[in-house]
């Protein structure tokens, strides 16, 4: 996999695939959906599918495709070499969405949840199959939130696509097997080689599993929490376990004054309610450095000096 244009930029999404097999354009496949990095705070949440041949199904199923959850990482790495391999009648792709886009989607002005988030991407990921020219007949998804509803809406979007939504789909079907390994391997390279364009000291990568109940995962966020400025864009703002450790780590601040539109910056958000709350005039905003990446402005790409610099030029945000 190459992740250069993720390493590049890792504020949004990036979209990685395959070459399409030839067979694939000519004999109808069966297509399967997964997904990995759903839970953590830390790092992206990649959805992936992966076809083949209906012809060819008894192929890949040879190659004892498993839940990528009950493998282990030598044991993906191996499969996922092997799909490589046999590239003749297996393709992929996958869609990694970054801990910020996850986090601006979910405390934006307009809400954007991960369920919404996950249907959406796959829907994507299915229909690029078919731009490529993939003549996929079937499609097998392990659910996100009830099967019964993303099945309805999947097939309403794709009607001459046989659509199956199922729990536990990745144990259940190879070919969604297959997308589970394709989306586990991605995440793990994609954590593993993280570019951090906050150029923190003393950085320390042994964030654990990076899910909210890790021990280690929780000690990272606490050395790594910046009482004003928050968390590093690898954390999703919009987890509790974040939000919790900022409410206990972060500075409080009070500022007033109408705020422009596009007020929020990454890892600050105005969020205690109106000035009127807390004593101040209408219109005033009151808040906490609190886990957020709504808004439209960031600064990706500038050092921590040149945040502070530029946060000092907002007459809004005054302590």
């Amino acid at each position: 996999m190459d992740f250069r244009e993720l390493e590049r930029d890792n504020m949004g999404r990036c979209r990685l695939n395959s070459p399409v097999p030839a067979v694939c354009r000519k004999e109808p496949c069966v297509l399967g959906v997964d997904e990995a990095g759903r839970g953590p705070v830390l790092g992206p949440m990649v959805y992936a599918i992966c076809y083949c041949p209906l012809s060819r199904l008894a192929d890949l199923e040879a190659l004892k495709v498993a839940d990528s959850k009950t493998l282990s990482e030598s044991e993906r790495d191996r499969l996922f070499a092997k799909m490589e391999e046999d590239g003749d009648f297996v393709g992929w792709a996958l869609d990694v969405l970054s801990p910020n886009l996850i986090s601006t989607s979910m405390l934006g002005r307009v809400k954007y949840n991960l369920n919404s988030l996950s249907h959406d991407t796959a829907v994507g990921l299915v229909q690029h199959a078919l731009d490529q020219g993939v003549k996929v007949v079937q499609v097998f998804v392990d659910t996100v939130g009830l099967p019964e509803t993303y099945q309805e809406r999947l097939q309403q979007r794709f009607p001459s696509i046989e659509v199956t939504v199922k729990a536990k789909a990745d144990a259940l079907y190879p070919v969604v097997s297959a997308a589970s390994i394709c989306a586990k391997v991605a995440r793990d390279q994609a954590v593993k080689n993280w570019q951090f364009v906050e150029k923190l000291q003393d950085l320390d990568t042994n964030y654990g599993s990076g899910y909210p109940n890790d021990p280690k995962t929780k000690v990272w966020l606490r050395k790594h929490v910046e009482p004003v400025f928050g968390f590093p864009q690898f954390v999703r703002f919009s987890w509790r376990t974040a939000q919790s450790i900022l409410e206990k780590e972060a500075e409080s601040i009070l500022w007033h004054g109408r705020a422009p539109r596009k007020v929020a910056v990454s890892g600050v958000s105005p969020v205690a309610g109106s000035g009127s709350d807390c004593g101040g005039k209408p219109g005033d905003v009151p808040g906490r450095i609190r886990t957020c990446t709504s808004g439209e402005t960031d600064f990706s790409t500038v050092d921590r000096s040149a945040q502070y610099q530029h946060h000092g030029e907002l007459p809004w945000l005054q302590a």
